[in-house]
């Protein structure tokens, strides 16, 4: 089976300015790697151009030399808390945010509030309301899915973990995912609300799938909770509607329901939503079992659905989401839809209905023109854009390829000339 590319966490922020990339030491290319003739090897990126001060931080050090495999940058970060390995711009982003997070709850642990609060917890039944997480989804360094997956024509079979979300869903199973600060086993009212308030004030996603901060999250919450201490770890962070305004590389906050619904409260909103915009049942409730979408994901792509307005099509995003195999191209697609969002809310587009190309969301405009939400970091010519940009479904449409990063030199030259138009930051 043909090699395909690694997938992204989240999508390149708007104002990122890429310099010309690094080249690859000169020597002879393993025949593994050879480039086919009129292709290119996929760049090598500065990790200081790309993250600037973020690149060095209080307990990380991002390795300077950033490979990419086409489509997203793959970043290394040395931290106090372990090697990290962040696939995109976005995600580097969101860890590097998260560390931040996971050293002031080391910090708050060493407290003497903290130590109180174990003091406390010690006199509450543990055993029957301790909740530590045991089987986080993933972790921070699990290998992805490919974003060459949204690029590619959709064939007979969508995968094992569709077909599982599909067989739980006609069971009328509903899994939540991850570190679910929702799920519980203790049966203590407050308990899930100590945590997404403990999410809330450090700005992190409550729904995140990195482990280690999960269970730093469920750690201190769990002391001042069952100590019957307030809670106080980091300021709240601004949210109210902020996924809106997402630049996919700065953490802005989540909407306030995400702290302050439960699971099953955002469910129903989800389905009243999928409702109007013709979802069909079956399409609905495999998106709301699917695992590959937490909690978080689930609300931000039905969010930006809704901020479309009444554009036409909105279920077949829906079914491509029901769809995703891994988390990360649930990533992909909720940062190509947020794309979408910003285009139009800057006034530049008005869409009157969406089309699936491959598996990528594209809208069309009131003039007619097709715009193809690609939040890819940096795009090198390669075989499998090639196919991508030849399709026959795109002939003679001139589409537009919006892009959340950059593309080398030969791409925009070869798309050009396919009639394609290119919109960068």
């Amino acid at each position: 089976m043909r090699s395909s590319y690694l997938f992204l966490l989240l999508a390149v922020s708007a104002s990122a300015q890429v310099d010309a990339p690094v080249q690859p030491a000169a020597g002879p290319v393993p025949a593994a790697r050879a480039v086919p003739a009129g292709f290119e090897a996929p760049a090598v990126l500065s990790a200081t151009t790309l993250l600037g001060p973020d690149a060095t931080g209080t307990s990380h050090r991002v390795r300077e030399l950033v490979p990419t495999d086409g489509y997203m940058a793959h970043f290394t970060i040395d931290s106090d808390f372990g090697e990290i390995e962040c696939i995109g711009l976005s995600q580097a982003k969101a860890r590097i945010h998260e560390l931040g997070a996971i050293r002031k709850l080391v910090e708050v642990s060493k407290s003497d509030l903290f130590a109180e609060g174990v003091r406390r917890s010690l006199e509450q039944p543990v055993d029957a309301v301790k909740n530590i997480v045991k089987d986080p989804v993933g972790s921070v360094v699990a290998v992805p899915k490919t974003v060459g997956h949204f690029f590619k024509k959709v064939g007979r079979s969508v995968g094992n973990a569709a077909s599982n979300a599909k067989e739980r869903s006609e069971t009328g199973e509903t899994t939540y995912t991850g570190a679910s600060v929702a799920r519980t086993t203790k049966g203590v009212i407050g308990f899930d609300s100590a945590k997404l308030a403990c999410a809330k004030q450090l700005g992190v996603d409550p729904y995140t799938d990195n482990a280690r901060l999960q269970s730093e999250i469920e750690k201190v919450s769990w002391a001042f909770f069952a100590g019957g201490l307030p809670l106080r770890v980091g300021a709240a962070v601004a949210s109210g509607g902020a996924s809106m305004a997402l630049t996919a590389t700065k953490v802005v906050g989540l909407p306030d329901e995400i702290y302050s619904q439960t699971p099953a409260e955002l469910t129903l909103r989800n389905q009243q939503a999928m409702e109007s915009m013709g979802v069909v049942e079956n399409v609905s409730r495999r998106f709301e079992s699917n695992e590959a979408l937490s909690i978080t994901l689930r609300r931000s792509i039905i969010r930006s659905l809704q901020a479309l307005g009444e554009v036409k099509n909105r279920a077949a995003v829906i079914e491509v989401a029901a769809n995703c195999e891994e988390r990360r191209q649930a990533e992909f697609l909720d940062q190509a839809l947020m794309l979408l969002v910003q285009r139009q809310q800057s006034g530049k587009s008005a869409y009157v209905a969406l089309e699936v190309v491959g598996r990528l969301p594209c809208a069309v405009d009131s003039t007619g023109a097709l715009q193809v939400a690609a939040p890819v970091d940096f795009l090198s010519w390669t075989p499998d854009v090639a196919e991508f940009a030849h399709r026959d479904d795109l002939a003679g449409r001139k589409p537009v390829l919006l892009l959340g990063g950059e593309a080398s030199k030969l791409t925009r030259s070869e798309l050009g000339a396919l009639g394609w138009t290119l919109e960068m930051p």
